[in-house]
């Protein structure tokens, strides 16, 4: 499955895209250091986690997208890799819920991109996958995630006390949503208007 919108494209991520998620990712370590979600510390007895490899990672986003868990992408704009997106903790029967989570390079930060990517998840979430329900979960303290989600209209419901792991201690999150009845329209194309007026100088 590939979404696109002008120059911004989801496609599901490889394990040919090694080098170059491996690049944007080392050159991009500080802008994201802060957001990264990190492992705990084992308690008493506990084991010892290590982050895993690319390959490692692959096959388990693979593996959870195959069960219907999970769809993982990476960002592609004006034709190279700037990002990843995962639509993670999908869940079904009564919920039909799901969350994303999200990292561009911080060159092409202010373009446009990671608003038109999340738009083009949720839109395929909503109208293809079939779930009512999309969150995003982010640090009070990320302005720029917060203007993505703002940008597009997500509702903030509220905070979440140590909600994750995140740059070596448990963080507070603020929780922003959309169900499907709120995005009557496709929300890229509601983002498309916002970016429009915004341009033009309407309010």
């Amino acid at each position: 499955m590939e979404l696109a919108d002008g120059e911004v494209v989801l496609r599901p991520i490889k394990l040919r895209d090694q080098r170059a998620w491996r690049e944007v990712n080392r050159r991009n370590r500080d802008w994201l250091r802060p957001w990264e979600a990190t492992i705990p510390p084992p308690g008493p007895g506990g084991p010892l986690a290590h982050r895993p490899t690319y390959r490692q990672m692959v096959r388990h986003l693979r593996s959870e997208a195959n069960a219907g868990r999970m769809l993982p992408f990476v960002i592609e704009y004006q034709g190279r890799l700037v990002g990843q997106l995962t639509v993670a903790g999908i869940t079904w029967g009564s919920m039909c819920s799901g969350h994303v989570g999200y990292w561009v390079d911080e060159a092409v930060a202010g373009r446009g991109v990671m608003p038109t990517a999340v738009a083009l998840a949720v839109d395929h979430c909503f109208r293809t996958v079939g779930l009512h329900r999309i969150e995003v979960c982010i640090r009070p303290e990320n302005g720029p995630s917060r203007r993505v989600v703002e940008k597009l209209g997500f509702r903030e419901e509220g905070l979440r006390p140590r909600y994750l792991h995140i740059d070596g201690a448990w963080r507070d999150h603020l929780v922003f949503a959309l169900t499907a009845e709120e995005v009557p329209e496709s929300l890229v194309r509601r983002w498309h208007r916002r970016r429009a007026q915004n341009t033009s100088g309407i309010e």
